[in-house]
């Protein structure tokens, strides 16, 4: 049984109602998501200190069994109080955005959930080109083309990875690109990795991402029906790792299966600090939302708890928000921090960690003023990539939604 991670919890106490529409919180709302009511006036977190956490690695678990302890490294300084501004709109005009990825040279992918389509958008912005459609891609709900993962061996292989909705089931692609061809044929015909990953109109997962190990994580949803997230023989409400042809990785805790971890309701981001550590968001149900330190083997409680629950065998999280103040979609670790994209909560999270742990309160930016905001992705200059979602069907378009956004981050 995995031993327990011991959190900094901050918990964010509900604000003003935001837009509507998540996966977060009780009930469907118009949208086909879900909504929570309002709660107390907003007040400012208070960090609580606790024992220190265990540290998550990527080094392949025991195969004899369900966990593995690391040891952390050497406790460095807080990281220090940072400022966010916006350098400028890297593309706009984007349909219901989602996944991600900066391809060598600076370009970028980006995945529309409703079209199937795949954009390829210069390193400069501007304009845009399509590289081609996915075939097999049926949208509606939460389902549809979601993440993007570029191989480890890219810059030879030229494959790109994604993550994708069908009229039965999600599964796990992969394509080669091919940028010589004419727009709209750059993409040629999707392999097959994994399917039967369990397929709803909500709690879809879709978060796809290489780790430092050179494996393929994916971070999955319960698929509206809960009592998969604790069923090891369930692809839902799972973290899986994947070899790069689809199979179980070597080391998973779990002999002969591709999952990383359980206990999840739906897994919307996949990052990792420099020690190698696994973070990841995600969805609550009624009360909170969720950033997890992943541990292999790690039992994150769902459904049976969801947040902080203090109780043996569930890892307990080390950062939670109410829905209304987040509904977190992707994450990227930079300047000493996790940054979270809130749908709901239409802001930017910054959460400060050091050596596995929060180093303080959460700290948000831009709240309000993009509207919902779905993937956050650390570039190579040490600016931040931020993808809006406002044209999902639950948000407010704006003229020029969606966008992908420039952001620099500077200290004080």
């Amino acid at each position: 049984m995995p031993r327990r991670t011991a959190a900094l919890l901050v918990a964010i106490a509900l604000g003003s109602a935001a837009a509507a529409g998540c996966s977060s919180a009780a009930g469907p709302d118009p949208a086909g998501g879900s909504s929570s009511g309002a709660g107390a006036a907003a007040s400012v977190p208070t960090p609580v200190a606790s024992a220190p956490a265990a540290s998550a690695s990527t080094t392949p678990a025991p195969t004899d069994s369900a966990s593995t302890e690391v040891p952390a490294p050497a406790s460095s300084s807080p990281p220090a109080p940072v400022s966010v501004s916006v350098r400028g709109t890297v593309t706009d005009g984007l349909k219901s955005p989602w996944g991600l990825a900066v391809l060598p040279g600076g370009d970028l992918l980006v995945s529309e959930r409703d079209s199937a389509r795949i954009l390829r958008v210069p390193a400069k912005g501007g304009g845009k080109v399509v590289a081609g459609t996915v075939p097999g891609v049926t949208s509606g709900g939460e389902g549809g083309l979601l993440g993007l993962a570029l191989s480890p061996g890219f810059a030879t292989d030229h494959r790109v990875y994604a993550y994708l909705s069908t009229g039965s089931d999600n599964r796990i692609v992969r394509l080669d690109l091919d940028p010589s061809r004419p727009a709209g044929s750059q993409l040629g015909a999707p392999t097959v990795l994994l399917s039967g990953i369990p397929h709803g109109p909500r709690h879809n997962g879709g978060r796809i991402a290489f780790g430092p190990d050179g494996f393929l994580y994916a971070g999955t949803g319960d698929a509206n029906d809960r009592s998969l997230a604790q069923d090891r023989d369930s692809l839902g409400g799972k973290i899986l790792r994947l070899t790069r042809d689809g199979t179980p990785a070597p080391g998973n805790p779990f002999p002969g299966s591709p999952v990383w971890s359980l206990g999840h309701r739906n897994v919307q981001g996949l990052a990792w600090d420099p020690q190698g550590r696994l973070w990841a968001s995600e969805f609550g149900q009624d009360t909170w939302d969720e950033l997890n330190l992943i541990t292999p083997g790690g039992n994150y409680g769902w459904p049976t708890v969801e947040g902080t629950a203090g109780r043996e065998g569930f890892t307990d999280p080390v950062a939670q928000w109410h829905t209304a103040d987040a509904s977190p979609s992707g994450i990227a670790f930079a300047h000493g921090a996790v940054w979270v994209a809130a749908l709901r909560g239409t802001r930017l999270w910054r959460v400060p960690v050091d050596d596995g742990r929060a180093a303080g309160a959460p700290q948000e930016f831009l709240r309000g003023d993009h509207g919902r905001l779905r993937t956050v992705a650390a570039d190579g200059d040490g600016s931040l990539l931020l993808v809006t979602d406002n044209t999902d069907g639950r948000g407010s378009p704006r003229p020029g939604d969606d966008r992908i956004l420039r952001l620099d981050v500077s200290a004080g």
